[in-house]
């Protein structure tokens, strides 16, 4: 069963920085040195699969998902063995805008109730066997309000991404990253606004259940925010600090140290498919070692999440965050290399092949 976690704290600004050049530039070089996908591991699923008792494509993409998984591993037998949810908690000054129903306090609250194993993910985490961490991001110092200014400066961003890239130490073989922190859907539909264009309330949702009027101070804080920054935001990494949260730039950490790791990736919903939007904008290769675990009821997830080429593995109507939809999609991943690793080959079974039959 998985343990309750304690929150880890971090003042983000006190973080080590990367050792060379102007912050933004280390993180691009980062990026640039990703390693691709071991193509002979995934060969390998593929030659197996085709031996395995069950016609050619029966299980969909359960098949497809063993070969995303040894492409990312570079292990030719798949194996999720330590699966990591790590939930990233942040504060932003836009709250003060009045864009969510619930006070900043509750993104404190809600981590003291992942610390008394009383949260969603908590009993998600129990039921399936998946290890479980939360990192507290500075949140009595929330991020500047982005309708003023910029929630972020470059140094306190990047030195949030370093801190995103540690939630790794200890080990994992499949990373699932989560998000709390009141007003950051507001944050990320700025971040999609910047990124896709459109009006602001294309990307504006209810998130923690807004009424109309609150609805409409979102948005309005999205337009104000846009305008504000509309000369800076051609630039990802510009967009993510300019409108936070601390957050979404710790998960873009986690997602690169991840792929510097091997390993691979289920994305949760709107927020946290914020961070991947901004890797993806830089260089759209760097998430390919991401799933999307869900398709969130929030604001316009499916249009991102076809901007960004990706399938959601459910559609629940989930929109909660805390990485419930990508613990849930875990159990899939951890299934779909159960099965392409236990299952009998046709000679091992001693069941007649395709082959055999056709002859």
């Amino acid at each position: 069963m998985a343990k309750r976690p304690v929150p880890i704290s971090a003042s983000p600004d006190e973080t080590p920085m990367p050792a060379s050049g102007l912050p933004f530039d280390d993180i691009r070089q980062l990026i640039a040195a990703m390693p691709g996908p071991d193509m002979a591991a995934a060969n390998a699923v593929r030659a197996r699969d085709k031996e395995l008792t069950k016609p050619a494509g029966s299980l969909g993409r359960m098949e497809e998902i063993a070969e995303w998984l040894a492409a990312w591993q570079a292990k030719p037998i798949p194996r999720v063995d330590r699966p990591l949810v790590c939930v990233f908690a942040g504060n932003h000054g836009v709250v003060a805008q009045g864009v969510s129903a619930f006070p900043q306090a509750v993104t404190r609250q809600m981590l003291e109730n992942f610390a008394a194993g009383g949260a969603a993910i908590n009993q998600i985490c129990a039921a399936f066997d998946i290890g479980f961490k939360v990192f507290d991001l500075a949140l009595d110092l929330p991020t500047g309000d982005f309708t003023q200014g910029d929630a972020l400066d470059e140094r306190a961003c990047v030195a949030t991404m370093a801190f995103g890239m540690e939630a790794l130490a200890g080990g994992a073989d499949l990373l699932c990253l989560g998000e709390m922190g009141i007003g950051n859907t507001t944050s990320a539909a700025a971040i999609y606004a910047a990124l896709y264009g459109g009006d602001a309330a294309i990307w504006c949702g209810r998130g923690t259940g807004v009424d109309d009027a609150g609805l409409k101070r979102k948005v309005a804080a999205v337009e104000a925010g846009l305008a504000l920054h509309a000369a800076h935001l051609r630039d990802p990494l510009e967009v993510l600090r300019r409108f936070g949260g601390r957050e979404i730039a710790a998960i873009c950490g986690a997602i690169i140290a991840a792929r510097s790791q091997r390993i691979p990736v289920i994305l949760d919903g709107y927020v946290v498919t914020a961070a991947a939007a901004i890797l993806h904008a830089l260089e759209p290769s760097s998430i390919d070692h991401c799933l999307a675990g869900h398709l969130s009821a929030e604001g316009a997830h499916a249009q991102v999440l076809a901007r960004l080429g990706k399938q959601p593995l459910l559609a629940l109507d989930m929109r909660l965050g805390e990485g419930t939809g990508a613990a849930l999609a875990a159990s899939l991943v951890k299934a779909a290399a159960a099965i392409h690793s236990g299952m009998a080959t046709f000679a091992q079974a001693g069941v007649a092949g395709k082959g055999a039959a056709e002859a």
